[in-house]
């Protein structure tokens, strides 16, 4: 009797970190899952689902040359697809009623997991053709313009911080790192520190997943301050900034963010 093969996927996502996190996310998730390729937009992705014939196909849906609409529309039928997206619960509601899952930026592990539980059942049968589900997704989400005319959620660009008795407005490109101390959350940048009320699970919803990371259940840090990333002694991943001694520890939680470590 032969061995059933091992299933196999295709990540595709212009951003490549984001397909690095996914792919941690999955490897995790499915240690058994073979990740046969990944592509930078939707035409790569559809030539290489049709080249190499995975089982399974991750696409953003806002990616450049061809959406990740458009190239599900080229592969319906052919593989079971999920789609990944930065938009709100108002877009992402149309996948309600479908046989499609999705993954919503920044990828949690825990749904990672669910999604990868519901893909395992998925694999028994057919790829869904995806009709309905593709009518609503473009109706709702305005696809057909250039990039798929697509409009992304609005991301926090400012924080209001108190700064001694003063209230201090910080652009989010100057934070370095937030961290959750006692009741606030300690907001730093090259050059001051300051405090906001606003727990760190609602800032993370809020800031760009393309720019800042959460490390920890009580740290987020700015992706381009990061200078590089260690193990301390315990052999856990610590964050080190750019021309600062502030070592940030990274959970095991989100240490698919640093996989190659």
């Amino acid at each position: 009797m032969h061995a059933k093969p091992a299933p196999t996927a295709v990540v595709a996502d212009d951003e490549r970190l984001m397909r690095d996190q996914i792919i941690g996310a999955l490897k995790d998730a499915w240690p058994e899952l073979v990740i046969a390729g990944e592509a930078g937009n939707g035409r790569e992705a559809v030539a290489m689902v049709q080249s190499l014939e995975p089982d399974i196909v991750f696409l953003d849906i806002n990616m450049p040359e061809m959406d990740g609409l458009k190239a599900a529309k080229a592969l319906a039928g052919q593989v079971h697809v999920v789609f990944v997206t930065a938009y709100d619960q108002y877009a992402v509601s149309a996948f309600d009623q479908g046989a499609v899952d999705y993954l919503l930026k920044p990828v949690e592990a825990e749904r990672v997991a669910l999604t990868c539980q519901r893909l395992r059942e998925r694999l028994q049968q057919k790829p869904d053709p995806m009709n309905d589900l593709l009518d609503r997704l473009s109706q709702r989400l305005g696809s057909g313009g250039p990039g798929g005319g697509l409009r992304p959620r609005e991301y926090m660009r400012w924080v209001q911080a108190s700064v001694g008795a003063t209230i201090r407005m910080i652009p989010t490109s100057d934070i370095l790192f937030l961290r959750a101390e006692d009741k606030y959350t300690r907001v730093q940048t090259e050059t001051f520190e300051a405090l906001i009320r606003k727990p760190i699970k609602e800032l993370i919803e809020e800031l760009d997943p393309k720019e800042f990371w959460q490390i920890h259940r009580a740290t987020v840090v700015r992706v381009d301050a990061i200078a590089q990333v260690s193990r301390n002694l315990r052999g856990n991943q610590v964050v080190h900034l750019k021309g600062r001694d502030d070592k940030l520890e990274v959970s095991r939680t989100f240490s698919h963010l640093f996989k190659q470590m």
